[in-house]
């Protein structure tokens, strides 16, 4: 390891070895392909980029070396079809490694990454192709997405160029009742074959009207001249992923690249001799988070499963396997974990585990410290940031608490008028974003009204509510919308669903306000139990008073509805919106 993240960055220690001071210093010509990627290949050229298997039982092992000759290749196939600096390009690659060799090449042509999720349909997907100005497309054979973008091409006129990208397994394997693969006779065995004879990119997949990824980056020269880029220019750009209404565009720089040192070095306490896995698909910035910018910045190695159905089992067999030393995942997964038996598995090589996406409800966090030993380290941010509050590495966590603000920015908690909230006192998450800092979005993309929404006053709002106790710790209320004003009252849900959550009855919870004469809005606990309960009127009592004595008893659930799933967004986050929609709909 050579330490060139501290190229970029100045940093400060206390003497509890805790981190004091953070800043980053983004040159003016850097640029993440060239200044990292290529930089460890010629200087490290055998150290592990990325571990990447799937379900079917194909496994690659990357070098530095090999993601630069395959990125260098694969931008001169995009050089040649007229791809360059500028341009929007939407990449909708599920796991797969070609993923990296795209977003590579991409930053190198200094071309603007638009990742995006294989799960749009055909609104979803003319809406950002034209929203964007998108000029060309990469998508996964696997799933509808090629015959969803077919179905709109002809209402789209930016796009020009249409390319696939074989994903041979990709989980998508038919499975018994026991979760074993169920391969039909036509199907390539199971094996290094699912890519092709030749291994690597070998696999064409033909379909009219699309250019062959595999076959022509195959076919294109490994000589790639470096192309003259700005880290100021827009790099990536992410669609967020509201709860109501359509996503926002949202455009970043290449500092926001450096930015994730704080993310991967200080957080995830990524090894660069050891192997990091965070579990997400890479249409959603948190694979960036964990699965290629602060990790490689860091010269370490991460972990990619490119699996579609999720089984607890098989991501906690996969530790021991691979030796995996890090570990992030959403707190849902982490239940799921749970649920399964933890002890059976060998979590041995397991140093580190984190967390974010949602807020960490305290039984999850004592369960896996009683199993594994290893306390899980709760992190926020958004679409808009990198990690902003988190439990940095050496803090001591305090179950529920998502963590202090990172020296990287400076961050208050502040009421609607702006001024600053008093300790204990709920009110929103705020950036200071003047003069602008590393990792904090340029702007929502040809949108300056909800641009000058979300960044005024010389702070950006992150629509996020929380509260500080008397020693800097931030603990999460929930979304300005989610709050439930009742009373006179703001109560956040994440406090009571986490109440709840630790009753036997209740799987999965969701928290929400409901219209009511008298308060203004009462609390609806809306709830899918655990097997082997059933939902009555002595149930709802029980649960109830359960809530009335692990918190403030106003802030128990006046109504209590039992469903068999909650409404989420296609990354898992519970849509509380639909269910208040709802209810004001049946009013």
């Amino acid at each position: 390891m050579r330490n060139i993240n501290l190229r970029y960055v100045s940093e400060t220690y206390n003497d509890l070895d805790q981190l004091e001071t953070f800043s980053v210093t983004c040159p003016d010509t850097f640029n993440f392909g060239y200044d990292v990627v290529d930089d460890i290949a010629e200087n490290d050229p055998d150290r592990r980029a990325m571990v990447w298997c799937n379900p079917e039982g194909e496994e690659h092992v990357f070098t530095f070396a090999d993601m630069k000759r395959w990125s260098d290749k694969t931008a001169n196939f995009l050089k040649g079809q007229g791809i360059g600096r500028g341009d929007m390009v939407m990449v909708i690659l599920r796991r797969h490694y070609q993923f990296w060799f795209v977003a590579t090449a991409l930053h190198k042509l200094g071309a603007v990454m638009v990742p995006a999720t294989f799960m749009l349909k055909e609104h979803d997907l003319e809406y950002r192709l034209n929203g964007a100005g998108i000029k060309a497309i990469i998508a996964t054979t696997l799933g509808d997405i090629t015959q969803v973008c077919d179905n709109v091409a002809d209402a789209c006129p930016t796009l020009e160029t249409k390319i696939i990208v074989n994903g041979a397994g990709g989980g998508l394997t038919p499975e018994d009742e026991d979760h074993n693969l169920v391969f039909a006779p036509e199907d390539h065995p199971i094996g290094p074959e699912l890519s092709g004879p030749e291994g690597i990119c070998a696999k064409p997949a033909p379909r009219e009207g699309w250019l062959d990824f595999n076959t022509l980056v195959r076919e294109a020269s490994e000589d790639f001249e470096r192309c003259e880029t700005a880290s100021a220019d827009p790099m990536l750009m992410y669609f967020s992923s509201g709860t109501s209404g359509n996503p926002k565009m949202v455009l970043h720089d290449s500092a926001y690249a450096l930015a994730h040192l704080i993310t991967a070095k200080h957080w995830h306490n990524v090894d660069p001799d050891g192997i990091h896995f965070t579990i997400a698909d890479t249409g959603w910035g948190k694979a960036v988070w964990g699965k290629y910018y602060g990790q490689w910045l860091m010269e370490a190695c991460v972990f990619t499963y490119d699996y579609d159905r999720f089984h607890a089992g098989d991501i906690l067999s996969l530790v021991g396997k691979y030796g995996i030393t890090t570990l992030c995942c959403p707190p849902t997964m982490y239940r799921m974990f749970m649920q399964d038996d933890v002890d059976a598995y060998d979590l041995t090589s397991l140093v580190y585990s984190t967390t974010a996406g949602e807020a960490l409800n305290p039984d999850i966090f004592e369960f896996w410290k009683e199993h594994t030993g290893l306390t899980i380290y709760e992190g926020f941010g958004q679409t808009e940031t990198p990690l902003t509050i988190a439990n940095l590495t050496n803090s001591v966590p305090r179950p529920g608490s998502m963590g202090k603000p990172v020296p990287l920015y400076t961050i208050h908690i502040l009421r609607d008028d702006g001024t600053r909230c008093n300790t204990g006192e709920t009110g929103e998450i705020c950036i200071k974003c003047e003069p602008k800092m590393p990792g904090l979005m340029l702007e929502y993309y040809l949108d300056d009204e909800k641009t000058a929404a979300a960044m005024h006053d010389g702070w950006y709002h992150t629509g996020d509510t929380a509260w500080c106790d008397e020693d800097g710790y931030f603990w999460y209320v929930g979304r300005n919308d989610d709050v439930i004003k009742s009373s006179g009252y703001r109560i956040g849900p994440f406090e009571i669903e986490s109440v709840m959550l630790e009753h036997d009855a209740v799987a999965e919870c969701a928290v929400t306000g409901v219209p009511d004469e008298l308060r203004g809005f009462a609390v609806k606990a809306t709830v899918v139990l655990a097997p082997g309960f059933t939902g009555n009127a002595e149930l709802t009592k029980e649960l109830q008073t359960w809530v009335k004595h692990q918190t403030a008893p106003y802030k128990y659930p006046r109504i209590i509805d039992y469903v068999d799933a909650l409404p989420k967004t296609v990354n898992g986050k519970i849509r509380r919106a639909v269910i208040r929609n709802k209810d004001l709909e049946s009013e």
